[in-house]
C-alpha cells in the first residue's frame, strides 16, 4: 500500500440545523481536495446535533411535556438512512474523492441511533455502525445498536472501522475490531477532555494501527442558548481536539482546540505489519488457551415474522 494522506475534520452542528450543517461541511470540500486526504472522518452526532447540556424534561419516575416536544424537536433534526442528506454525503466523497467515515443521528422508526456512516467515492454509502453503548443519559434519546453493525470497510487507504466516543473504552469492542483487522481507527466523538487524547495514543498502540479522532467543536453554551449550571461563561461547550495517531502511539498530527479545520497526517499501513512484530493483540501475543471472545453478528429485531 502506498503511502496516503488522511484528515480528521474538525466542525460542530450548528443550532440552525441539520441542512445548516450539512452546506457547512460540503464548504468544506475544496479543502479536503486541496489536503489531499483519501480518508476524512467527521466527528459524532454531526448531523443531527449533540445535545450537550439538554435534559429533555426528565426526571426519575417521570417526564414532562415539555421534554417530549423537545424529543420531537430532535427527532425531525436527525436524518434517514439513506435519504437526500447521505446522497449530498456520498456526492461529496465522490468529488473529493476520499472515503468519509461521518457521525451522524440516525431514525430508526421512533428510534434515533447515534451512527457512523462509511462513504467510498466509487460506490456511495457503503456501510454504517450503530453506537452499542450510549452513555449516561444518552440512553434517554438513543436507543442501543447490536452486533450486525460493527463493518469493517475496504477503502484505497486501508481497513476502515469505527468506534463512536466512549465506545472506545470497551475492551471487548477494541478486541473483536482489531481481530476483523481494522488498519485505520475511526473515532468518532465528542470528548474533549485530555484524557481523550490519551485513550487515542493507547488504542492505536494497543491495536498497532492508525487512530483519526474527529471531536465537534462548539461555542459557548450561553452562545448557543442553553443553561448549563455552573458553566465559565468563556468556556466553549466542546473544544475539540481532533487529532491523528500512529501505531506505536506517536501523535501525527493534532490536537486541534477552540477552532473549525483539517488535520492531516500521511500515513503508510504497510507500517503495521513491522509495528505488529513484537505486538499482535490478536494474534501471536493471545493466549486463546485462556481467554476467549465470542461476538454474535445477528441483527436482533424486536418482532421477527416467518
Amino acid at each position: 500500500m502506498a503511502k496516503t494522506k488522511v484528515a480528521a475534520l474538525q466542525v460542530g452542528a450548528l443550532p440552525t440545523g441539520k441542512k445548516a450543517t450539512l452546506d457547512l461541511v460540503l464548504g468544506f470540500e475544496e479543502k479536503i481536495i486541496e489536503s489531499g486526504a483519501s480518508v476524512v472522518v467527521m466527528p459524532e452526532a454531526l448531523l443531527g446535533g449533540y445535545p450537550k447540556g439538554e435534559i429533555f424534561g426528565t426526571r426519575l419516575g417521570y417526564r414532562l411535556p415539555e421534554g417530549r416536544e423537545a424529543y420531537g424537536r430532535y427527532y425531525s433534526n436527525a436524518i434517514d438512512v439513506p435519504g437526500p442528506e447521505t446522497d449530498a454525503l456520498a456526492d461529496l466523497s465522490r468529488r473529493a474523492k476520499a472515503s468519509l467515515v461521518v457521525g451522524v443521528i440516525e431514525r430508526g422508526g421512533n428510534t434515533l441511533y447515534c451512527s457512523a456512516l462509511f462513504f467510498e467515492p466509487e460506490s456511495g454509502l457503503m456501510a454504517k455502525h450503530r453506537k452499542l453503548m450510549p452513555t449516561g443519559t444518552e440512553r434517554l434519546i438513543w436507543g442501543q445498536g447490536d452486533g450486525s453493525t460493527l463493518p469493517i470497510v475496504d477503502s484505497a487507504a486501508g481497513r476502515l472501522g469505527a468506534a463512536i466516543c466512549w465506545e472506545n473504552h470497551m475492551p471487548l469492542l477494541r478486541t473483536a475490531m482489531y481481530a476483523k483487522g481494522v488498519q485505520i481507527w475511526c473515532a468518532p466523538t465528542v470528548d474533549e477532555r485530555d484524557v481523550w487524547q490519551c485513550s487515542m495514543r493507547h488504542i492505536a498502540h494497543e491495536g498497532r494501527s492508525f487512530v483519526i479522532s474527529a471531536c465537534q467543536v462548539q461555542q459557548s453554551p450561553s452562545q448557543l442558548g442553553i443553561e448549563v449550571p455552573n458553566w465559565e461563561p468563556s468556556r466553549p461547550l466542546i473544544r475539540g481536539g481532533s487529532l491523528i495517531v500512529g501505531p506505536y502511539g506517536d501523535v501525527l498530527a493534532g490536537p486541534l482546540f477552540n477552532e473549525v479545520g483539517l488535520v492531516v497526517a500521511e500515513i503508510d499501513t504497510e507500517e503495521l505489519v513491522r509495528a505488529r512484530y513484537d505486538f499482535d493483540v490478536v494474534g501471536h501475543y493471545a493466549r486463546p488457551d485462556v481467554f476467549t471472545l465470542s461476538v454474535d453478528t445477528r441483527q436482533k429485531r424486536p418482532v421477527e415474522f416467518n
